[in-house]
């Protein structure tokens, strides 16, 4: 398996998908394959305020009407049986087009978590403006998507709760104007910053004076000049080593959870929760591994881990470790892959982020075979392709999922929903943290 490069490690951009097998998907009914995805909107504390859902079915990106039934059942479906999965109790920004809202389809839509984005292509004009006053009547809620000052769009401004803007597209200097004829016609609006892809992007559109921030920023390490780990994070990684061993060493990993008395309170009310199904509660270490063995310990120990690493740094970044690592587990379980290495593949992938170090310092720390060493410093490998779906998906890239798919010879409707599969884990797993003071 060949893996192109790409942006977030690889691309499959010119993989020939006509010669590869794709269980069932070929010809016309590969354009047909549904994707739904999110990507989050936080606040200045890093706290989630929304995602923006991106979704496909056949070859559109955004919510579009469509006079064939079968195609306006698959958005249906895909958009009301998905919001809660995919966005829990946030609001969901979804992109829509002319047609979604001059004939009210939108309307399938619950108002109490939609917020409608209108495109920055659309005409505002009377009739526009006059649909999106019913709908706004009605309890929805409006943004303008990539916007960029327009005297045309004036009459919209009341109906309006957020401006989003794309930090690529306006300079400094525009996003200034723009927020100063914003004040100047008196609109409430909040202002969202797009496609913020570093620590150093927030912070400068922080102090311009933006109230949200969107995109995945917040798992990107700002790394600082010097390359050691962190003293207060040595431990964990200690545990991290000694997670990847087989078998498991008892002993060596009870001395080591000794040294954190509040990592081992952490990991023995998560042993004893709901979640794991325990008759009797479990005092100890070597009582847990026993009865739950070596492969549910690592993942319950790597999630307690994860959560005290969370510490300063965005929840949303443990939930998406989470949910990459179970994503991950799911197709290798699906294609007789060893699934507890693909599940740490996925959690170590966002550890970097999570310990403010380099991938290269964290894999020069962990005993990783070969193969997944390579992965996680993004090598075109086998071991990297469920990864990558998964980086690709978070960005839309349809085209490349299904590539991704293809190579991996799984059904790429399948794999998406998985990712809904591996969400609602991760969701579920999240309050076990939030409990614990996480």
């Amino acid at each position: 398996m060949d893996l192109e490069a790409h942006p977030n490690g690889v691309n499959v951009t010119g993989v020939g998908l006509d010669s590869l097998p794709v269980n069932g998907i070929v010809g016309a009914e590969r354009s047909a394959i549904q994707y739904l995805a999110r990507q989050p909107i936080l606040d200045v504390h890093g706290k989630v305020h929304g995602y923006e859902l991106l979704f496909r079915a056949g070859r559109e990106s955004s919510f579009r009407g469509d006079h064939v039934m079968a195609t306006r059942s698959v958005l249906d479906q895909t958009v009301m049986h998905g919001m809660q999965k995919i966005v829990d109790e946030h609001t969901a920004f979804i992109n829509c087009t002319r047609e979604a809202i001059l004939e009210e389809q939108v309307r399938v839509l619950p108002q109490e978590k939609t917020v409608l984005e209108l495109l920055e292509t659309l005409e505002p004009d009377v009739e526009l403006l006059l649909a999106c006053t019913r709908l706004h009547r009605d309890g929805y809620r409006f943004a303008l998507d990539d916007f960029s000052w327009r005297e045309a769009w004036v009459p919209f401004l009341p109906l309006v709760d957020y401006v989003k803007v794309d930090i690529e597209q306006l300079d400094v200097v525009a996003r200034t104007e723009l927020a100063a004829h914003l004040q100047a016609h008196r609109s409430k609006a909040q202002r969202i910053a797009e496609r913020i892809e570093s620590e150093d992007d927030f912070q400068q559109l922080r102090r311009e004076g933006f109230d949200l921030f969107q995109g995945y920023y917040f798992s990107r390490p700002m790394i600082v000049e010097s390359k050691t780990i962190p003293t207060n994070r040595m431990l964990h990684l200690d545990l991290l080593r000694a997670l990847l061993e087989e078998p498991l060493d008892q002993h060596q990993l009870s001395e080591l959870l000794k040294r954190d008395p509040a990592l081992m309170l952490r990991l023995l009310k998560l042993v004893n929760s709901p979640a794991y199904g325990m008759r009797n509660e479990i005092h100890s270490i070597q009582m847990a591994l026993q009865l739950v063995g070596d492969a549910t310990f690592r993942r319950m120990a790597t999630l307690a881990i994860a959560g005290e690493m969370l510490r300063g740094s965005p929840p949303v970044l443990l939930q998406l470790a989470l949910h990459r690592a179970r994503l991950c587990e799911l197709v290798a379980r699906a294609r007789g892959k060893d699934t507890s290495e693909q599940y740490m593949l996925g959690m170590l992938s966002l550890v970097p982020a999570l310990l403010n170090i380099s991938m290269e310092t964290l894999v020069e720390s962990l005993p990783l075979s070969k193969a997944v060493r390579q992965a996680l410093l993004g090598a075109r490998n086998p071991e990297r392709a469920a990864l990558c779906w998964m980086e690709c998906h978070e960005q839309g890239e349809w085209a490349h999922c299904d590539r991704i798919a293809a190579l991996l010879e799984v059904d790429a409707a399948w794999v998406a929903q998985q990712y809904l599969e591996a969400l609602q884990w991760a969701q579920e797993n999240m309050p076990l943290h939030n409990e614990m003071g996480c």
